[in-house]
């Protein structure tokens, strides 16, 4: 791989910070080091000096004086040493990608900690993007990643989906402009990557199936593009047989992967990691030495020490704890829209992830009904329009969420919306 030639120039001029690298060196120092480098404050001044947490077994993570001085002082800009280690083997077990072998010039895998997966996100795009470069993008899309790519000026092409995610055939279409070998020169502009969530894809719930994903991977390699395989709802899968991930199936070193554990653990510590090439993940760390400078310390004592008390197994008998939550909550749903708004819409059987993509029957734009005559019934859901490129097109879609209601209020919800569809049409 070439990485040089997806590399915008601003990431391509950035250097290691010396300060954050003595930083690193004082975290992996030996305790004999005598440091008058880091302008580190001393953490004898900070107010905080224990703190207990108690967590869903009733056993305790202990955070004595010495532990609370390292959660609250600067760390490594890709992580702290233990969450790595076990971010990295955790990967390749669920994983396994043939990256993990290669030697680092060729795209060997390597991993980095980040401030919530969008965060993540948001650096990558940055190192990739320059104006008026082409992207791949399925639509409908995540509005947090439209709202991130549409101040880089690049010019986003849609790939259509359906109940089993992208499509190939219209990737392939949209591709055909280009030769394969267009990729070798740059006045062509083929595309730079791919961007997809490939399992619950927020608004649609729908999910890639193995096929496709391999479908998809052969035309990255025809065409030389990546794939930013964006998956926060991952361990939310509701069926047990999960299709093999783009990273799996990963023979060059060609896919950027985001993961989070917002769904799983804690929205609000912000704790995400991406996987990728090296030379690649490399950019991003050296991008958060000069801007958020490393995630949380405590934030990521804390999760550590927690998945090293659970191990991998109890961490994932947690996240299938957590899915077991959401397919009910899903099921609810799903009942509650069958019994109020069979024959007024129709919609996707989530198969991962927390939320129904409704599509409403005889209205072309769910905009005014959502935001206006919804709101007034104390009803809050997501116009459709904003999932998509040119927000301001008209759509008969919203997004309901199912995460945070009953399914006592969810029937309510979908009542007064079914008597305010009637209404309208």
């Amino acid at each position: 791989m070439n990485y040089s030639r997806f590399l915008t120039a601003t990431s391509a001029a950035r250097r290691p910070s010396a300060v954050r690298v003595l930083t690193e060196i004082l975290n992996r120092g030996p305790k004999s080091l005598i440091s008058l480098a880091p302008g580190s404050p001393n953490p004898n001044t900070f107010p905080f000096k224990t703190a207990s947490i108690t967590i869903e077994d009733g056993k305790t993570i202990q955070f004595g004086e010495e532990m609370m001085k390292r959660a609250l002082q600067y760390s490594q800009s890709a992580g702290i040493p233990e969450l790595l280690s076990w971010l990295t083997q955790f990967q390749v077990r669920l994983h396994n990608p043939p990256t993990v072998q290669y030697p680092p010039s060729r795209g060997q895998m390597d991993v980095c900690v980040t401030c919530g997966s969008q965060e993540g996100l948001s650096k990558v795009f940055e190192m990739l993007i320059n104006p008026g470069d082409n992207i791949l993008l399925s639509e409908p899309a995540y509005s947090g990643t439209l709202q991130a790519l549409h101040p880089l000026s690049c010019n986003i092409i849609s790939v259509s989906s359906d109940e089993n995610g992208i499509i190939p055939k219209s990737l392939q279409e949209k591709l055909s402009q280009w030769k394969p070998e267009d990729s070798q020169n740059p006045m062509k502009k083929t595309p730079k990557f791919l961007y997809t969530v490939p399992n619950g894809n927020n608004p649609t719930g729908v999910s890639l199936t193995s096929d496709r994903k391999q479908e998809i991977y052969k035309l990255a390699r025809q065409y030389d593009f990546l794939i930013i395989e964006d998956d926060p709802y991952y361990f939310l899968q509701f069926n047990k047989s999960w299709a093999p991930s783009f990273l799996s199936m990963d023979v060059d070193g060609r896919v950027i992967r985001a993961d989070s554990f917002s769904k799983v653990l804690s929205s609000g510590l912000r704790i995400g990691f991406l996987t990728g090439p090296k030379p690649l993940i490399e950019r991003v760390i050296l991008h958060a030495q000069v801007s958020t400078m490393h995630p949380s310390t405590f934030t990521q004592l804390l999760i550590s020490q927690l998945l090293c008390q659970w191990g991998e197994e109890g961490f994932l008998a947690h996240a299938e704890r957590v899915a077991d939550f959401y397919r009910r909550q899903r099921d609810a749903a799903l009942a509650a829209a069958e019994r109020w708004l069979s024959g007024l819409a129709e919609w996707y059987v989530p198969t991962a992830a927390m939320f129904l993509w409704i599509k409403v029957k005889g209205i072309s734009d769910t905009k005014k009904l959502i935001e206006e005559k919804a709101i007034k019934k104390q009803v809050l859901m997501v116009p459709g329009n904003v999932f998509y490129v040119d927000s301001s097109a008209p759509s008969a879609y919203f997004r309901a969420s199912f995460s945070l209601a009953s399914p006592e209020q969810m029937s309510v919800a979908f009542q007064r919306l079914a008597q305010l569809i009637k209404e309208s049409l």
